[in-house]
């Protein structure tokens, strides 16, 4: 007789249950995931609220007159912010990890799926060649009746019909699995980029503080004593200029364009995140009224409070590092980077809060190099940026290329030809 298959009722419930427990299990895993995330998006919810009360706070100090408790209350506003961000940051990580989870055990359980339409694919496909092993004729003759015979036949349609439904189900699962193992590798993605962003904001915060406590030694907590720095770094920033502007004059240097790159937009990345530019390169109508020593700016500002992460422009190598300030009455550059490119340009970061590169270090497009700040000339915190032509510029003591002497003779910093100086703006 040709093979008939019959599942008793108690094992087929048993089967269900025993396939059907452990999806029930996930679907509960799965709202508590759910509940874990929307407590996660609330609070982000109320830090981002939090957030841009403090911006508030900030606009509204900074466009106070400065004085060394406002000056306090920025940093310890910047500090609040930071904080707000970074409880953000690791909400967000947290979330994604939860997503993250709940694809893990989603393609587990798809694969749990597919083990079993396999199995059973396999018993369907080892039941049909059985019924069809037997030739139409030899079943006739060896059944009593007719009738089981064409019940048998169609029996034999039902199961190639189901098993063309299991090969539909089993490419359509392989297919969701795909899809969810592509989701969780974006999610881990972005799982990294934010481990990255909180690595940057907790250097932020660091620098803050480092700010602060740099900015009450200094100053011994005494406003007449930080009204004096002040006073004395303008002075300082207008001889500076003058040594400064000597020795480009002195310096000779024709560009050779084949050695640039053409100018064009894109070729540079913004250093910061936010961008708002506060002193354009050249003749600016400030250059103009007397500032730079009558030779116009060098380079760009950003406003940037202390802190806020600065970016690499272009992948390249660390040329040299600095700080000015480490001269007894000299302000200039204040702690500084400047970065070679491949392309024949370099890039300086001035009036640093902070460095994290060496000199030699390879660093990659908009990899943090440091922070911003105030140090230098900067009566407030932001960043100068300046493009060079690679050739043009080098590292040196001021002293060493001009006769000019100041306090800032013995600081080391780079320096180039008036021809060297290119608009940044023109490769932004």
């Amino acid at each position: 007789m040709p093979l008939r298959l019959h599942i008793p009722s108690a094992l087929l419930a048993g089967l269900l249950c025993v396939l059907l427990l452990p999806l029930l299990m996930r679907a509960q895993t799965a709202e508590q995931i759910q509940a874990e995330i929307d407590t996660n998006s609330a609070q982000i919810e109320v830090l981002n609220k939090e957030i841009a009360a403090y911006e508030k706070q900030l606009a509204d100090v900074g466009a106070k007159k400065q004085t060394l408790q406002n000056t306090l209350s920025q940093l310890d506003i910047q500090r609040k912010k930071l904080t707000a961000s970074i409880s953000v940051t690791k909400n967000k990580i947290k979330t994604i990890q939860l997503q993250i989870q709940s694809l893990s055990e989603n393609i587990e359980g798809k694969q749990g799926s597919i083990r079993v339409e396999e199995a059973g694919l396999a018993e369907t496909l080892r039941s049909l060649h059985k019924a069809q092993s037997q030739t139409l004729a030899v079943a006739i003759l060896s059944s009593d009746d007719i009738t089981d015979i064409w019940s048998d036949i169609d029996a034999t349609r039902a199961l190639q019909e189901a098993m063309r439904n299991e090969i539909v189900e089993l490419s359509e699962q392989k297919q969701s699995l795909t899809e969810t193992k592509t989701a969780t590798e974006k999610k881990r993605s972005e799982l990294l980029k934010e481990q990255n962003n909180l690595l940057g904001e907790q250097g932020s915060l660091d620098a803050t503080r480092k700010a602060q406590n740099d900015l009450l030694a200094q100053t011994k907590s005494q406003e007449s004593t930080f009204q004096s720095i002040l006073a004395e770094k303008q002075a300082a920033k207008a001889s500076f200029e003058a040594a400064l502007s000597d020795l480009q004059g002195k310096l000779q240097y024709t560009i050779d364009p084949s050695l640039i790159p053409p100018a064009g937009k894109g070729i540079l990345r913004w250093p910061l995140s936010s961008v708002k530019v506060t002193q354009y390169f050249g003749n600016t109508a400030f250059a103009m009224s007397g500032a730079y020593a009558g030779k116009g700016h060098n380079g760009i500002d950003f406003r940037a409070a202390i802190g806020t992460p600065v970016k690499a422009a272009l992948t390249g190598t660390v040329l040299g590092t600095g700080n000015t300030d480490s001269v007894r009455g000299c302000y200039s550059y204040g702690k500084w980077v400047v970065i070679r490119h491949s392309n024949g340009l370099s890039t300086l970061y001035a009036h640093l809060s902070q460095i994290d590169v060496s000199t030699g270090q390879s660093v990659s497009t908009g990899q943090v190099i440091g922070y911003s700040g105030a140090t230098g000339y900067a009566t407030g915190p932001h960043l100068h940026f300046t493009v060079y032509a690679a050739s043009a510029v080098q590292i040196i003591k001021l002293g060493e290329a001009t006769n000019k002497r100041t306090a800032c003779s013995n600081a080391v910093m780079p320096v180039a030809p008036l021809s060297g100086y290119l608009n940044p703006i023109d490769y932004l």
